[in-house]
């Protein structure tokens, strides 16, 4: 079996550079939709139980668009194809999900509403799983922490834009506000806006990545044609059977981690709007300004993970990856926790102060980008990277579905019903996230080298 040869900084870029787009107009859903679905009628006990539509639809997509794309070979190459249909529809559901009022003589808006969010966190999951599998096909080993610590810059860059995108308009003129049952100018622009970019950085990405073709993978990753024949012959169920070790023991880091972020993803913009703005009316003037400020901080905790992104490989190379992954995720569990004791004044006196809990949490969603996908890819088959990726997905849409089940619950339970206890939760699944890396064998943290991402 040859060794693949290596690539240069801007061809790994290229590789990734769709997930900028991707990550963009994920931003955008993040920051958004629980402001939309406010708007459009859904009370905050409701709000994690329409937020499940984007964990299931990755449950159910990643898996299949991985094995699926282990098997493909057209034109556009193996990953590629997936990559561009899941952003077509993508686009299409970002043009839709903003304007669900307009539909209202066909349903009801809030289940317009949920439906596109579905469409287009499930569009996002066609285009996640292969660029993933993407770098771990491209990539020789060595270069794999490089590759996905470049695609976490791009994604959080991407994210930035998205999260900050409606504050940015708003400051330009663009109305914020909107009456029950609309959605704000500020927003519906954004959503154009974040779905075009999306299609320019994917066609990017296509037009400059050159997979390898079959012959070639076959000789790069496969060791004999009787190992290929068997194992196409594997069922799902042995594939899991087989599944490295690894994979089991990041799946309770995931569980924690991945817990948290829905937590955080759903009740930011309550929590915020109330422990700082005292504000619960979504269509009132605080409130619209608590989300936009939400949409700041997002972006804040992107661009501190794009930073910290690029000093990661040099951070693992002197240290391990489990440490750098462990230290992330105590900061973000920190982080989380900060913005209880940062708050509870009225008028958003100290929301400044949160740009000191969002760092930690960016540490920790660089982290969580790349870290597990690098341990991982080191134990995994390279004929079935794909299907095992999208297996993998389990261990992100398992947690955030518990997550949205328990979520009402959790909110009855704590005082008052305040949001911001619920982010206190999610700090303390992120610390225990950060101590269950302890049990994870990641056998390259001595052995794997490192390139520069600054050449």
């Amino acid at each position: 079996m040859k060794s693949k040869p290596r690539l240069s900084f801007w061809q790994i870029w290229n590789l990734s550079f769709g997930f900028l787009g991707v990550q963009f107009g994920f931003a955008l859903q993040n920051g958004n939709v629980s402001r939309i679905l406010a708007n459009l009628g859904a009370d905050l006990h409701m709000l994690p139980l329409f937020w499940l539509a984007a964990p299931l639809m990755g449950l159910i997509i990643q898996p299949i668009v991985g094995g699926a794309s282990d098997r493909t070979w057209n034109r556009l190459g193996r990953r590629l194809p997936y990559i561009l249909g899941g952003a077509i529809v993508a686009v299409s559901a970002m043009l839709w999900m903003p304007n669900s009022a307009i539909v209202v003589s066909l349903m009801p808006p809030i289940i317009f509403g949920a439906v596109m969010l579905a469409i287009m966190d499930g569009s996002f999951n066609v285009t996640f799983q292969p660029f993933r599998a993407l770098v771990a096909d491209m990539l020789p080993e060595e270069q794999r922490t490089t590759g996905y610590s470049i695609q976490s810059f791009l994604i959080n860059t991407g994210a930035v834009l998205g999260s900050v995108l409606p504050y940015v308009l708003t400051w330009l003129g663009v109305s914020n506000d909107a009456p029950k049952g609309q959605v704000a100018d500020s927003v519906i622009w954004s959503f154009y806006i974040g779905g075009t970019a999306l299609l320019i950085t994917v066609l990017v990405t296509i037009f400059m990545t050159k997979e390898y073709n079959p012959a070639e993978f076959a000789e790069y990753n496969t060791k004999t044609a009787e190992e290929t024949e068997e194992k196409k012959k594997e069922s799902f169920l042995t594939l899991i059977k087989h599944a490295p070790k690894v994979m089991w023991q990041l799946s309770v880091v995931q569980l924690f981690s991945w817990f948290a972020l829905y937590l955080m993803w759903v009740y930011s913009t309550p929590a915020i709007a109330l422990h700082f703005w005292g504000s619960t009316d979504a269509a009132s003037s605080g409130y619209s300004t608590a989300a936009n400020w939400v949409g700041v901080l997002f972006g804040t905790y992107s661009l501190a993970a794009a930073i910290y992104s690029i000093f990661m490989p040099k951070f693992a190379k002197a240290t391990s990856r489990k440490t750098v992954y462990a230290t992330s995720l105590i900061a973000g569990g920190i982080g989380y926790i900060s913005i209880f004791f940062f708050g509870g004044t009225v008028g958003g006196e100290n929301s400044m102060m949160l740009f000191i809990s969002m760092a930690g949490v960016g540490m920790a969603w660089a982290a969580i980008l790349s870290m597990p996908y690098a341990i991982l890819s080191s134990s995994l088959p390279q004929e079935r990277m794909g299907v095992y990726m999208g297996i993998f997905n389990f261990t992100i849409a398992g947690p955030q579905i518990l997550s949205g089940l328990l979520g009402g619950l959790i909110i009855k339970l704590v005082p008052d019903s305040n949001p911001i206890y619920i982010l206190v939760i999610a700090g303390i699944s992120m610390l225990l996230a950060a101590i269950s890396l302890i049990f994870v064998d990641d056998k390259q943290k001595e052995t794997t080298t490192y390139q520069n991402l600054n050449h």
